[in-house]
């Protein structure tokens, strides 16, 4: 159960239904934020020929600035007005600001097609919608809508013919086809979590993450007020979802963000409401995800809201977004994945990390804080998992999401 100061503070970033944005909003609006002004120039960081996608993974070493897209809301006070666009350098971490991809409204979360040549944006609006936008010279490509409310993630399917979005608000999940240009194209298909029954303090479904299996078999959406995550086969000529298995979490945990290893055999939820991470055993032919039991987030029993997990891509580490205890979890990955050993935390050096991601080399890590307005950048120990800063934090107006290329 929620103790009655969590149950709270729960209400009032989401109890008045999808519109968490406006609790965020009316902190971060008292904060001083500077914008990008200055524009990048569109070949800076453009790929030289279609369909060769940007080398990515360790073995991609430093090689000049780099894009940084950060996500916010446009919608709320302090809030920026479209997608941040930066810079930064693989090396020292340091980012600098060179402008504002604007026409894109609340765009909380973002994700690249594999070929790096296409960023998709959410749109958390009660008329939810996803955004194609050209990366070669920063060309909206056009707006689809979800047919629900608040999507508040979106992820490419590995085919990069599907764009998977979730409607924190409705509770549901929507497929979009991608053409070659890498635009959007009507809806190809809509679930709507209806069961089981929203979980302790919860009013409805909330689908908070849309993300494929490493296999590329099956497609799992999380969703925090139903304690369930659902997995789904996505017909790869139709684009079409039939459910295939469900794992509930215990009541009231409020599943946020699956992370699943490398090696396939394991995920790691990081469990919004009740403040712990768990192990989950996947079963690749089936779909089947089994919640093994809660575990500490670091957070020593203070208001914290876990927000999403990284793994290395060597599998020997993870990484946790601490909302509230405003810090980042490091954990040992053991027994081939199927165990997370807590090492410590470190200070985010920012308030409210919303969100979390490597750079393509593995060597920086990112967190856009949100009541702060920043992004703050740390070096990546790959030998002993520990993290030092990378120098000072970055101003962004209610940085929700920060996407390094």
């Amino acid at each position: 159960m929620e103790t009655e100061s969590r149950a709270s503070a729960r209400s009032r970033e989401h109890g008045s239904g999808w519109t968490r944005r406006r609790f965020v909003g009316a902190v971060a609006g008292t904060a001083a934020l500077t914008a990008c002004t200055a524009r990048v120039t569109p070949s800076a960081h453009a790929p030289a020929t279609r369909g060769t996608p940007e080398p990515s993974g360790p073995s991609r070493g430093p090689s000049g600035p780099r894009p940084l897209y950060v996500g916010t809301y446009t919608s709320v006070a302090g809030g920026g007005t479209g997608i941040g666009i930066a810079a930064y350098d693989p090396r020292s971490g340091r980012i600098t600001g060179e402008g504002t991809l604007t026409g894109v409204s609340d765009p909380s979360y973002l994700a690249v097609h594999p070929d790096g040549r296409t960023l998709y944006a959410v749109a958390e609006r009660q008329d939810g919608a996803v955004t194609a936008v050209r990366l070669a010279d920063r060309r909206v490509l056009g707006t689809r809508s979800t047919g629900g409310a608040g999507p508040c993630h979106l992820s490419v399917h590995p085919s990069g013919r599907w764009l998977l979005s979730a409607d924190y608000g409705s509770g549901s999940v929507s497929v979009h086809p991608i053409d070659a240009s890498g635009a959007l194209g009507e809806r190809t298909d809509r679930v709507t979590h209806t069961s089981p029954p929203p979980g302790p303090g919860q009013q409805g479904p909330h689908a908070h993450q849309f993300v494929t299996s490493p296999d590329g078999r099956h497609v799992l959406a999380v969703d925090l007020g139903t304690d369930t995550v659902y997995t789904y086969r996505l017909d790869p000529v139709r684009g079409t979802l039939t459910e295939v298995a469900r794992a509930r979490t215990r009541p009231g945990a409020g599943p946020r963000h699956l992370t699943f290893h490398p090696g396939g055999r394991y995920a790691y939820l990081a469990n919004e409401v009740d403040d712990t991470v768990t192990v989950c055993a996947y079963d690749p032919r089936s779909g089947r995800l089994s919640v093994g039991a809660p575990q500490p987030t670091g957070s020593d029993g203070g208001t914290n809201y876990p927000a999403q997990l990284l793994v290395t891509a060597d599998g020997r580490f993870a990484f946790l977004a601490n909302r509230g205890h405003n810090s980042l979890a490091r954990y040992a990955v053991e027994a081939a994945g199927a165990r997370l050993r807590l090492l410590g935390t470190v200070p985010v050096g920012g308030d409210f990390p919303r969100q979390i991601a490597f750079s393509p080399d593995g060597r920086l890590l990112f967190a856009a804080n949100q009541r702060s307005g920043t992004v703050t950048v740390f070096h990546v120990d790959a030998g002993r998992g520990r993290l030092s800063p990378a120098g000072e934090p970055f101003a962004s107006p209610v940085a929700v999401c920060a996407l390094p290329l």
